[in-house]
């Protein structure tokens, strides 16, 4: 299953690499990120039909039931989570004036990036959780705090100019002072110059191992598994770049959302710190999830919209 797996993902790589056009410079259309949005989540349905179809003729009914609601559960929470990333690569894309049609390539080696990170830190999160029990709790106090934390800070946009990688990097690197296509290095003069987009490649990757902090340890709410663990994180990361093409232009609309993923957080964590006392069935996680998911989705179009006008009117 692992070698399968990987072999897909690969694959699929390869596939947006060299004949979906991955290497060539675009700006991506509303309709095609919305076929490739579409295209993931079917594909990670159909995963989760594989899965039930390979467990059930191997391990029983009961066990393909239970890890088919563990991957849907964890790959809506690690796609849920994931939306957050959208909003802080608006953010970094915003600073540096990344024009649309550079975007692409620098996102596909983020994910390339994050998939080895990502695997490593899962890796390391099972070891820690196969040996040491009590680490679960460590986990869900994190996400309670961290919840707590975007609840009380959403709304606060960061000041990209005063993070402290970005300074070191500036005060440590040759910076050319306007993008070379998508290139990361450029050589002027016999002298080796990184460019903005090296910029923005390195905080991107640094977004997602922050992220990974916190998406990681709240699938282990839902299972240890490492290989559930594993390919829910995976498709999710997969089908970000896809997400943030579609929703980006309208990520200002969806201004509730980080309310719903805090209170989801806090349920994970909470869920987690409970688990000695209350065992919560995973098809319960997963509609609490997805609900809340929804509810902050619906609020934000809906509240979004008078305010809109009032504006108008105001104007």
């Amino acid at each position: 299953m692992w070698v399968g797996f990987i072999a897909f993902v690969l694959g699929m790589l390869a596939l947006d690499l060299f004949v979906f056009g991955g290497r060539k410079a675009h700006r991506v259309p509303v309709r095609e990120a919305l076929a490739w949005v579409i295209a993931w989540a079917c594909l990670a349905l159909a995963f989760a039909g594989l899965l039930w179809w390979y467990l059930n003729g191997t391990q029983g009914a009961e066990v393909a039931q239970r890890k088919t609601l563990e991957f849907l559960a964890g790959y809506l929470i690690e796609q849920s989570l994931s939306v957050d990333n959208m909003f802080v690569f608006v953010m970094i894309f915003g600073a540096f004036a990344v024009p649309p049609e550079l975007q692409r390539r620098v996102l596909l080696y983020g994910v390339l990036g994050a998939i080895v990170m990502r695997a490593g830190m899962i890796l390391a999160g099972v070891w820690l959780v196969s040996e040491f029990a009590w680490v679960l709790y460590v986990f869900g106090g994190f996400l309670v705090i961290t919840g707590i934390k975007m609840l009380v800070f959403t709304g606060h946009e960061p000041d990209l100019e005063k993070n402290r990688l970005l300074r070191w990097l500036r005060g440590h690197l040759r910076i050319t002072p306007r993008f070379h296509g998508e290139f990361f290095f450029v050589r002027q003069n016999g002298v080796l110059w990184a460019t903005p987009m090296f910029l923005v490649l390195l905080l991107i990757e640094a977004s997602d191992v922050l992220f990974a902090v916190d998406s990681i340890p709240a699938i282990f709410a839902v299972t240890t598994d490492p290989f559930i663990v594993f390919t829910s994180n995976i498709f999710a990361i997969m089908g970000l770049r896809a997400l943030y093409f579609l929703l980006a232009d309208m990520a200002d609309r969806f201004h509730l959302l980080k309310y719903g993923l805090a209170i989801v957080l806090l349920f994970i964590g909470g869920k987690l710190l409970a688990m000695p006392w209350f065992h919560m069935p995973i098809a319960w996680s997963l509609a609490i999830v997805s609900g809340t998911i929804l509810v902050s989705v619906v609020a934000s179009l809906a509240l979004s919209k008078p305010k809109a006008l009032a504006t108008g009117e105001e104007t």
